[in-house]
């Protein structure tokens, strides 16, 4: 009996110092290696997903973005279910109960990716990837207010970056557009310059309408689903499956009530010289959304809402690259400046987290009492 009682306050002592090593560095350490394939995998997927969407709206006359959606969803709900049957995956069953509830987070998915498809449609991959930077800000401030999330300094230096980074995209985008609307032979003011400029600067206008509405969205979107996540208890298959599954038949009531299913309409969007190929994209990126999908939901419960946004907003670099490598997108001294300062704001916020984490993590050691030093 003698033994055991000298043991015991050894034994307490030996469960302090675990919890003390769980709470400063062995915990952050696990946490940061889980969070490694997410991130990776939702990088390759995200550019993957931004230059085949690119390729699929880029043609002169596009203008069915629903049908686009639609489809696309509908071959990724298609290959889930296949993947199931053969016994890959394991997802719940459709419910009605759990329908209604993931139905909201469906609908803004809709809208996160039609506003994403109209802003590509209207302005370059680099210029796109640099103002989703906007969306970090706008679900930053949300964890704020909703999860009790918490801004720092450097955090908020990494912002202002950000915000610089979209100025000078912005700036460079327009004195590019304006640029390639003047005549190259000053011959004075003509009506067919005036109204060239014009065109262009309604475009840049429309571009960057769609931009703001799509950071607006995808804000919203991440926000409600980490919450509702978290009441339904939705595995990432789980919220794929019922986000493609939902999304079909809003997106095929608008496609009908909205865009024009005429013959001459469908022609010009599916030209008969490049229809097969076209086509086929559209297969490929439905697949390659079930990858989105899965990696978004993967991301945003391994880590953060906001770690997930800043992970695409990093992975601007590879993307605005493609941009310029198979779309011709301009190469000029303000584009790379944008991409290069956005790129800084990424590595400014990844050492902000990464101080707020080691921070969080010395204040909880901090509060664990040894059971030694306990009074009884």
């Amino acid at each position: 009996m003698a033994s055991q009682h000298g043991n015991g306050p050894t034994e307490e002592k030996d469960v302090a110092e675990m919890k003390k090593a769980i709470a400063t560095g062995a915990s952050t350490k696990e946490a940061s290696l889980s969070a490694l394939p997410p991130i990776l995998c939702y990088c390759c997927a995200s550019i993957l997903m931004t230059v085949v969407n690119k390729f699929v709206v880029s043609g002169a006359h596009f203008s069915m973005n629903f049908l686009l959606l639609c489809i696309q969803s509908t071959v990724c709900v298609a290959c889930v279910a296949t993947v199931k049957k053969f016994g890959i995956i394991s997802f719940r069953s459709f419910d009605m109960q759990d329908a209604k509830a993931w139905f909201p987070i469906s609908f803004l998915l809709v809208t996160v990716i039609y506003t994403g498809s109209k802003s590509l449609q209207f302005l370059s991959i680099p210029v796109y990837t640099i103002f989703k930077n906007l969306t970090i800000i706008l679900i930053a401030y949300g964890e704020v207010i909703w999860f009790g999330g918490r801004v720092t300094a450097l955090t908020f230096v990494s912002f202002i970056f950000m915000v610089i980074s979209s100025i000078i995209a912005a700036w460079s985008d327009v004195a590019t557009g304006l640029s390639g609307s003047l005549p190259a032979v000053s011959t004075g003011v003509s009506l067919n310059a005036l109204q060239t400029i014009a065109g262009a600067v309604r475009g840049l206008n429309v571009g960057y309408f769609w931009m703001f509405m799509n950071c607006l969205t995808s804000a919203a979107y991440v926000l409600a689903m980490r919450k509702r996540i978290k009441v339904t208890g939705f595995s990432d298959w789980d919220s794929m499956f019922y986000n493609n599954l939902l999304s079909i038949p809003v997106l095929a009531v608008f496609s009908i009530v909205v865009e024009d299913w005429g013959s001459e309409n469908l022609s010009r969007n599916f030209p008969a010289e490049t229809r097969s190929f076209l086509l086929t994209a559209i297969a490929f990126s439905g697949a390659a959304a079930v990858g989105i999908s899965y990696t978004t939901a993967w991301c945003v419960r391994t880590t953060s809402s906001t770690t997930y946004s800043m992970v695409g907003a990093l992975n601007k670099l590879p993307v605005a690259a493609s941009g310029m490598l198979f779309f011709g997108d301009p190469v000029t001294f303000g584009s790379i400046s944008a991409v290069g300062v956005g790129f800084f704001a990424g590595i400014v916020y990844a050492v902000a987290k990464n101080n707020q984490k080691k921070t969080e993590g010395r204040m909880q050691a901090d509060a664990i009492i040894p059971l030694a030093n306990r009074k009884p």
